[in-house]
């Protein structure tokens, strides 16, 4: 018979040896359960929000126009540093490694906030981390340096920051980046989107030796763009030099392919250094436009003539064989209209009224087109809508049409040779283009490709209307061209022919115009057979002389003699010879 006693402990045994077993198990269970593995991550990974590098802005050939550089957040644990007392090492280190104020650091880490963590300092470059990292070696490699001279409880934090290496070159259309990331103006403003690319919450090891498991994610979408790094150095370099040389309150010069739109320069004043973008806060004051280019619409004068004599060729209004006799005024709804210089020009045909720009052969010229027909024109080359480049803020100017309660009749003679109605110049340059490609109008565009994973995608050509005939377009190209030679203009260049148009503007102010001040203008390209360029110039308010014949008209030709070496275009008879063989 077994003892009871013996029973008891067999029992016990075999509850234990149970209870052991469902211990093993369940311990097993919580070890590969979807929750085991929550609770093992979250003691080794942080999940946080990773933000990309923000895509790199290149010019047509490569060049960088616009990266990103690693800099560095510091921050201390308050908590670690109460504890050994090292605040005041740590601000001394921060100061002499890095130049930042002892007095302030100390008393930013000696304040008691709500979070452990406090940030010492923002952006401090990695040449700076690299000397503190230095000065905290040699600390932790002194032996005996007590805990209070320790910089135990500091930390760094890698993130990016935009840089552009050229400055202020281009930076009238590339704009800039705040520190949100955010782009303001031109490029960085339109494809902000893109370039910013998509943040990610990602899993972050805590322990720094797998540092190796931190994901990479895809930058933002790179750019290539339109403009020429050289033509944009050269342009800028003769505005500067004109403005000087003339007094002319601010300037604006664009170079643009008329075959397919894309802009292959183009500056306007003032323009700041991108790196210091808080500098726009002084130097743009008073409504002052960050890209007059397109930013700002104006009564460009004599230059919209290129438009009004299309129009009427195309319309059949005139020929280049009409002839007009001029007496020296006309009227138009009842207002006498006179010359540029008050005087009369007798015979005239087409070539001569554009060559003597006068305002009363193409108030004659409008009404012959008729009010109708000038003003469809105008709207089919673009006058009173924007353009659609890709560039933040563009104005529309304003086409004053029939019907409207401030049109009045004499505005058909007025806006027949620019006055009256205000376009910007980004707007003339596209209008124009139908001239110089054979009736065919290209959109003004910036971006030339985009770079997305490895992979670059170019953009497509865009032809926003054909306001007339590739017949109308050549006339008036060989009409613009006759009248520079015929006049020995100084926009010519030797060995290149070239068309363009002198425009000098009164401006418009209360109660009437300026009767001191003009707005110069010129707009041309070449070479004439065979358009590789065209190029828009405005000086506003220029002193030394009030003709865009004197001052704008020889901007056009130092850039043209830049351009044909830039763009290696041969002289007239050289590629006249290579086409013959």
């Amino acid at each position: 018979m077994i003892n009871p006693k013996r029973w008891r402990y067999l029992a016990l045994q075999v509850l234990l040896v149970v209870m052991g077993v469902l211990i093993i198990a369940r311990i097993y269970i919580y070890q590969v359960s979807p929750q085991a593995e929550d609770y093992r991550i979250g003691t080794e990974y942080n999940y946080v929000t990773q933000y990309p590098a923000r895509g790199i802005i290149y010019d047509r050939n490569g060049n960088l126009l616009a990266g990103n550089i690693t800099v560095y957040e510091i921050g201390v644990d308050q908590v670690m540093v109460q504890n050994q007392g090292n605040a005041e090492a740590i601000a001394l280190a921060l100061s002499v490694t890095i130049g930042l104020d002892y007095g302030t650091i100390l008393d930013t880490i000696m304040q008691t906030y709500e979070s452990r963590y406090i940030v010492l300092a923002d952006y401090v470059s990695a040449e700076s981390i690299a000397k503190l990292e230095q000065y905290m070696d040699e600390l932790d490699n002194t032996p005996g340096t007590p805990l209070t001279s320790r910089l135990d409880g500091i930390g760094f934090k890698s993130h990016f920051e935009r840089i552009y290496p050229e400055n202020s070159l281009a930076s009238n259309l590339i704009g800039f980046v705040t520190r949100d990331n955010n782009g303001y103006f031109g490029v960085e403003q339109t494809y902000n989107n893109l370039l910013a690319g998509i943040p990610r919450n990602v899993r972050i090891p805590i322990n720094p030796t797998r540092v190796e498991e931190i994901p990479q994610i895809e930058p933002g979408t790179a750019l290539v763009l339109t403009i020429d790094r050289e033509i944009q150095a050269a342009i800028e370099e003769i505005l500067d030099d004109t403005l000087a040389n003339t007094g002319s309150e601010s300037g604006t010069i664009i170079v643009m392919d008329p075959r397919n739109g894309e802009i292959l320069g183009m500056t306007s004043t003032p323009r700041i250094d991108l790196n210091n973008y808080m500098d726009y806060l002084t130097t743009f004051q008073g409504g002052t436009p960050f890209n007059r280019a397109i930013s700002q619409a104006y009564e460009p004068g004599s230059v919209l003539k290129v438009l009004t004599l299309s129009a009427a060729i195309d319309s059949g209004a005139v020929q280049p064989s009409t002839t007009f006799f001029d007496t020296g005024s006309i009227i138009v709804g009842g207002v006498a209209i006179h010359n540029w210089n008050g005087g009369a020009w007798g015979m005239q045909d087409m070539t001569g009224c554009t060559q003597h720009s006068l305002n009363v052969c193409f108030a004659w010229i409008a009404t012959q087109t008729n009010t109708e027909n000038f003003y469809n024109y105008m709207k089919r080359f673009g006058l009173g809508h924007i353009t659609g480049i890709d560039m933040a803020n563009e104005a529309a100017g304003r086409l004053k049409l029939p019907g409207d309660t401030d049109w009045y009749p004499v505005d058909l003679g007025t806006n027949a040779f620019g006055q009256g109605l205000s376009v910007t110049p980004v707007q003339m340059i596209m209008a124009a283009s139908a001239i110089a490609n054979q009736g065919k109008m290209v959109q003004p565009h910036i971006l030339k490709a985009t770079i997305e994973n490895g992979e670059m995608q170019l953009k497509s050509i865009e032809i926003v209307g054909n306001p007339i005939t590739a017949q109308t377009a050549h006339q008036v190209n060989q009409i613009l061209v006759n009248s520079l030679e015929n006049e020995a203009s100084t926009a010519l260049v030797p060995g290149y022919s070239v068309a363009g148009k002198t425009g000098t503007a009164q401006i418009p102010v209360f109660g009437g115009y300026d009767p001191y001040q003009t707005n110069a203008s010129f707009i041309g390209w070449g070479p004439s057979d065979d358009p590789r360029f065209m190029v828009y110039i405005w000086l506003e308010k220029p002193q030394s002389s009030t003709w865009s014949s004197e001052v704008a008209a020889p901007v056009f030709s130092e850039i043209v003699s830049k351009l044909v070496v830039l763009m290696e275009i041969p002289p007239d008879q050289v590629r006249a010879q290579l086409a013959g063989q």
